[in-house]
């Protein structure tokens, strides 16, 4: 789902709207100003009303449009480089421990999406809420939800033991492309390969070396956790052919254009890094991907010095996004043993700076919308534009920025401040759906973003487990580096 070179996934459009809230304190002090005033001004004198109009929505997001474009300073403030390291011993998170039972009740909520979306026959989950079509990534995060439901208790260890041997048991025999890889996107009732957003015409596309990186790590964390499944396990990443995925220290993926195969170098600052980590775990050479310094530099936002890839659409044909959601995965799995901690800190560091400047909660990262385009990167940083939204081939979406639900959570279980509590509390007051978590908040238009997906819905879940087992979830499983 993440590749810098593939088209997104599509849903349904579901047009949705909520109402105003109207803050009493407002009313209140209104009221006591014109009551002093009133007292000093003679019977005659009337009060002078402004008949000037409130600010429009558009208005309103072209002013904080322009307090972002301000924000940007190039070059920024680099990290020192005593603080770029990856510790040794990885990090675990304050705060963490047992489950309250709020964040229980947010558990099982996420995994009422997977209940409604597994398929018996294959034990593949869809993508997007009712749409049969699934990719590795999100097969992935639906490995994550059945993990963490059980270790929740949400589901038993029978059933999680009889979905997880069915769902490996596919993988580890469903048709690849070129008899290599897994293809980018399957109908996940019938295995067959498609093309986004297409269930019936068979299509080989290509594979994402993000999207195995992620599944990489989640089969270790399985085979680790769960002797009885390690050989199951090992089954799946027996059934590929792993030779083209990486080369030269790199991953490669592959994309089809015009019956043509285009093999391209595949990843940027971020999710780069957290996939080759996966990689790495089954023993590919990807030392060059890991590499998390050789195309860093800084841009100041709002003050702090966010890492970014140089590597962008101009000179690469790639976009460098910068988005919460690769750090989040980082620190939840291996407690950063792919990126610094220090990179994440100032990305959530911009991202509060942002809110105490503009007054708009941000939580950003990449994810399906419930209307056109319906799939959009929302990043801090990207192709020398700050705080853009944009889809793969670059167009811009900033009226349809988000505040995205997994990384509102995934940001208040890694740092448990007193910002990312507000990310948190927003999500619940705003974004549940008897169906899972909603995908995110509109900033501009002011209502749910309310496409339901399985990787929205599984980094939730993963984030709570990491919280409750209270390490970083490859060192709670035992996987060997």
């Amino acid at each position: 789902m993440n590749s810098d070179f593939e088209p997104p996934p599509k849903s349904w459009s579901i047009l949705a709207s909520v109402g105003g809230v109207v803050t009493a304190f407002v009313a209140i002090a209104t009221l006591n100003f014109w009551s002093k005033h009133l007292s000093h001004t003679s019977p005659t004198q009337q009060p002078k009303i402004s008949t000037s109009k409130p600010a429009s929505p558009v208005e309103k997001a072209e002013t904080v449009a322009k307090v972002d474009a301000q924000s940007m300073i190039l070059p920024g403030k680099p990290i020192d480089s005593s603080q770029i390291t990856v510790p040794t011993i990885p990090y675990v998170a304050p705060g963490i421990g047992k489950l309250t039972p709020e964040e229980t009740a947010t558990a099982r909520q996420a995994w009422s999406y997977f209940q409604r979306n597994w398929n018996d026959k294959t034990g593949l989950v869809n993508s997007v809420d009712g749409f049969a079509s699934v990719t590795m990534w999100d097969q992935a995060a639906a490995i994550a939800a059945l993990v963490s439901a059980r270790e929740l208790n949400i589901i038993p260890a029978t059933e999680f033991e009889a979905k997880m041997s069915k769902m490996l048991k596919t993988l580890a025999s469903m048709p690849l492309y070129k008899g290599e890889l897994p293809n980018k996107v399957y109908n996940a009732k019938t295995l067959v390969p498609v093309n986004y957003g297409q269930l019936d015409k068979r299509e080989e596309i290509g594979w994402s070396a993000l999207d195995l990186g992620r599944m990489a790590i989640w089969l270790k964390i399985v085979g680790a956790k769960y002797p009885q499944l390690r050989s199951q396990t090992e089954a799946v990443w027996k059934h590929w052919q792993v030779k083209r995925l990486t080369k030269n220290g790199q991953m490669y993926g592959t994309s089809v254009v015009q019956g043509k195969e285009q093999y391209n170098q595949e990843g940027r600052l971020g999710y780069e890094n957290y996939a080759a980590y996966g990689l790495k775990l089954w023993g590919l050479d990807v030392k060059q991907a890991l590499n998390y310094q050789s195309h860093t530099a800084f841009v100041n936002l709002y003050g702090q010095g966010v890492p970014y890839d140089q590597r962008d659409y101009k000179s690469s044909g790639a976009n460098n996004y910068v988005l919460s959601e690769p750090y989040i995965l980082d620190g939840i799995e291996t407690g950063f043993q792919a990126l610094p901690k220090a990179y994440a800190d100032r990305i959530l560091a911009a991202q509060e700076a942002r809110y105490q400047a503009t007054k708009k909660l941000t939580a950003v990262t990449e994810d399906n919308l419930d209307r056109p385009p319906y799939f959009v990167y929302s990043s801090l940083f990207v192709n020398g534009e700050p705080w853009a939204t944009i889809t793969d081939t670059g167009e811009k979406h900033n009226n349809l920025r988000f505040l995205s639900a997994k990384a509102a959570v995934g940001w208040h279980v890694l740092y448990n401040t007193a910002y990312t509590r507000q990310l948190f509390d927003f999500v619940q007051a705003n974004l549940k759906s008897d169906k899972g978590w909603y995908n995110g908040f509109y900033e501009s238009l002011h209502e749910p973003n309310r496409t339901l997906t399985a990787n929205n819905n599984g980094v939730i879940l993963e984030s709570l487990l990491y919280k409750q087992v209270g390490k970083p979830l490859t060192v709670w499983a035992g996987v060997k580096k």
